[in-house]
């Protein structure tokens, strides 16, 4: 597999990113990506109910994955959480080689971390986000599309249109993220101009994720069609459909202001569903890509299956 400006300036083998996925990011996940010759990274809140200090659970992961490999990870912060100072400054300290951040304005904490000596990469939905975060001196930016579990961009671009129009808009290397779950999808990137892809709901069926196992067999059960954006006046939410999903949407169209929707929402939704298995009630954060996944295997095993996929793609294509 060709090395490309990701590798060199991540310090991996391959340009294949674990993304962030805040409650199921947890530290074995992490280091089985990076062990594999990925970058693992570590979600801010991984493994954490919302029980006991945030930062204990952090420094927990974090010394987790160091316990396990030698190789470099990464820990992801969204910039709008009113604890992302902190959370800066507690990466610092246990010397995180590489941060990752989202949802919200890179130069307020870009400068900071680079001159600890972090990498830092932003994730961005639009080329406007993504000159403004390479103005800001990230290394990197990830291109994020609305197939994307999780938070998205408000534009809803997706992948195929988002990432060459990002290559051409910026000079700092660009990661494709969002509908890729194995060979096909990463050879597509990189023939849009991407240098490495970031990979969240395929990771969620491993053997190392700390999702609840229900919520494991959701992401195998979904279909094409099995996953909804939701919370369009309060920031779009990709997941999968369920009960909650249907409320929301239900709330929204009667007009309901953006508080009482995000009352609705409240904290405990995440982490009842990802964690505790709440599979009705609770926010299943899913990739539009989870009809692809199939088999619950080993991080290791999904990049392996992605670096010896790719030559097969591009002989299929002479």
């Amino acid at each position: 597999m060709k090395r490309t400006r990701i590798c060199e300036l991540l310090g991996v083998e391959y340009p294949i990113i674990q993304g962030g996925m805040a409650w199921v990011s947890n530290g074995e996940l992490a280091a089985a990506v990076s062990e594999a010759g990925g970058l693992g990274t570590i979600g801010r809140t991984a493994g954490w109910d919302g029980q006991g200090d945030w930062a204990d659970n952090l420094r927990k992961q974090i010394r987790i994955a160091r316990e396990r490999t030698n190789k470099p990870f990464s820990v992801n912060v969204v910039v709008l959480d009113p604890r992302s100072r902190d959370i800066a400054e507690l990466l610092v300290e246990e010397k995180v080689p590489i941060v990752t951040t989202a949802a919200g304005n890179p130069a307020m904490l870009t400068p900071y971390l680079k001159e600890h000596g972090l990498k830092v990469m932003h994730v961005v939905a639009s080329c406007r986000h993504a000159r403004g975060a390479e103005k800001a001196g990230v290394d990197a930016v990830v291109a994020e599309g609305y197939e994307a579990g999780g938070h998205n961009g408000v534009d809803e671009l997706p992948t195929f249109v988002l990432v060459p129009q990002v290559v051409d808009a910026v000079g700092v290397p660009v990661v494709a993220a969002g509908g890729i779950a194995d060979a096909r999808g990463f050879v597509a990137a990189m023939a849009l101009g991407a240098e490495g892809v970031q990979i969240g709901t395929r990771f969620i069926a491993t053997a190392e994720c700390c999702a609840h196992p229900a919520f494991k067999q959701a992401v195998l059960d979904a279909l094409d069609t099995s996953t909804v954006i939701t919370g369009r006046t309060i920031g779009p939410t990709r997941g999968i459909k369920n009960a909650f999903t249907e409320k929301l949407t239900e709330m929204e169209y009667s007009g309901l202001s953006p508080e009482k929707l995000e009352e609705f929402i409240g904290m405990g939704r995440s982490p009842a569903g990802q964690l505790k298995g709440d599979l009705e009630g609770g926010e299943l954060y899913c990739g539009a890509i989870a009809g692809m996944v199939r088999d619950i295997v080993s991080a290791g095993d999904v990049v392996r299956g992605i670096v010896e996929g790719a030559g097969a793609v591009l002989r299929s294509l002479e």
